[in-house]
């Protein structure tokens, strides 16, 4: 059994995380972490996912609660999650991060932290998603001379964008055809942007709604075009794709993991 603490516990994928983890007899909810200042503080964790009292308090004090057997579900924002690595470091805890938005410094200094505990950082945690990247990654590589888009949708009130799937699409894609993703990367056009160069991969970000998350990989070539579709029904897939990665990096050797790792894709 994963003694599991999530943090974020107040947040909608947190309340998620809580409620299926708790219902789930292969995890056991033993700690709820939150942000100081945020006002479920001190509430049970389970009376704030709706599934009715745990006995767990959510704390402000991630430090205090993690320990060698526990596995940190993270849901939170890069800074968030990188004190949040950097305390499972010190404990030797494992976490599995879902959080976005991280800057180039911030991703180096995950991965260097990372690399010397269990965790699993994946920019989405869906099983859908991560077969995408699979294919996405197969079909760059067996259409060479295709034009790549990657368009994604999300609800109104998500704060970083592109996605990090959406960027990770971009990177697999890149990937397969032998080029770097940065200098390669075009976000969004606007104007007389010319003919379109051949090795550029386009990322466009629409907000709108409550969108879970759509992302759509376009491959377009003269007189056809191949569309690769995932649409999250809900954030139920993210979370059931997390609870997996926990029971998977529970007995696994120190070393940063993707979700491809957990899946063996």
């Amino acid at each position: 059994m994963a003694n599991l603490i999530v943090a974020g516990a107040a947040g909608r994928m947190g309340r998620m995380l809580v409620a299926l983890g708790s219902q789930d007899p292969s995890h056991k909810i033993v700690g709820a972490v939150e942000a100081r200042g945020v006002p479920a503080i001190g509430a049970d964790a389970g009376d704030i996912a709706g599934v009715g009292a745990l006995g767990i308090k959510i704390t402000d004090d991630y430090g205090a609660i993690v320990r060698p057997d526990t596995v940190t579900l993270d849901f939170t924002n890069a800074a968030a999650s990188i004190l949040h690595l950097e305390a499972a470091a010190k404990a030797g805890g494992a976490i599995v991060i879902g959080s976005t938005g991280f800057t180039a410094e911030q991703e180096k200094r995950a991965k260097e932290i990372a690399q010397r505990i269990r965790a699993v950082i994946a920019p989405n945690m869906s099983i859908g998603v991560n077969v995408l990247m699979k294919i996405a990654a197969e079909v760059a590589a067996i259409l060479p001379d295709f034009d790549a888009e990657v368009i994604e949708i999300h609800h109104r009130t998500k704060v970083d964008a592109p996605s990090g799937t959406a960027l990770g699409l971009g990177r697999a894609i890149a990937t397969a055809r032998g080029q770097e993703f940065g200098p390669n990367a075009v976000y969004g056009r606007e104007g007389i942007t010319g003919v379109r160069p051949p090795e550029k991969i386009g990322v466009l970000a629409i907000r709108a709604g409550d969108a879970v998350g759509d992302h759509t990989v376009i491959f377009g070539g003269q007189g056809e075009r191949l569309e690769l579709t995932h649409r999250a029904q809900s954030r139920e897939s993210l979370a059931r794709g997390v609870l997996r990665a926990a029971a998977w990096l529970e007995h696994r050797k120190p070393g940063l993991y993707s979700m491809r790792d957990v899946l063996g894709l």
